[in-house]
């Protein structure tokens, strides 16, 4: 890929992000089925909301741009996801598998975090403050989702998980 411009590259960071929400699209009902708490699976399923959000927003500024958001696929996130998958397809006590999908769930958020931070501002220095409000808003729940899996993780499902390996370690 030559990229000649910032604008270029505004716009395959931008492609690159669509396709990874797309990819999330399909993976976080598979990551809500798996989790065992419910309160995990809640908040997969509450992301699975915002993504989609995230995926209107995109679209919204590649009308503003007259470009079509396909053409890229981000390898990042498929390698996320399918990391995620093998959590999904292993054993294991529920309360550590969980604790290991909020680990994979929060690698793909500072992966998303980082990308949108990145973008938000091309956006600004490209002088299009519209697109740099509209990803900001996408950084901001992205941000807002980690910090919920961490207060999740540290408060109820990491706790479980240790008490589950203290458990087994009795026996």
């Amino acid at each position: 890929m030559k990229l000649e411009s910032l604008q270029e590259l505004y716009v395959e960071e931008l492609k690159d992000l669509y396709n990874a929400e797309q990819q999330l699209v399909s993976a976080l009902p598979k990551l809500a089925k798996a989790a065992c708490a419910p309160t995990l699976r809640a908040a997969f399923e509450q992301h699975l909301e915002q993504t989609r959000g995230h995926l209107e927003r995109l679209d919204r500024i590649f009308e503003g741009m007259d470009t079509e958001p396909k053409g890229k696929k981000c390898k990042a996130m498929e390698g996320l996801i399918q990391e995620g998958n093998d959590l999904i397809n292993g054993d294991g006590a529920s309360s550590v598998r969980d604790a290991a999908l909020i680990a994979a769930a929060q690698r793909v958020e500072h992966y998303e975090m980082a990308g949108y931070g990145c973008v938000r501002t091309y956006a600004r220095l490209l002088g299009d403050e519209e697109a740099a409000n509209l990803l900001q808003l996408t950084l901001d729940e992205e941000a807002d989702t980690d910090e919920k899996l961490t207060e999740l993780a540290e408060s109820s499902i990491n706790v479980e998980a240790m008490e589950s390996v203290s458990l087994e370690e009795l026996r």
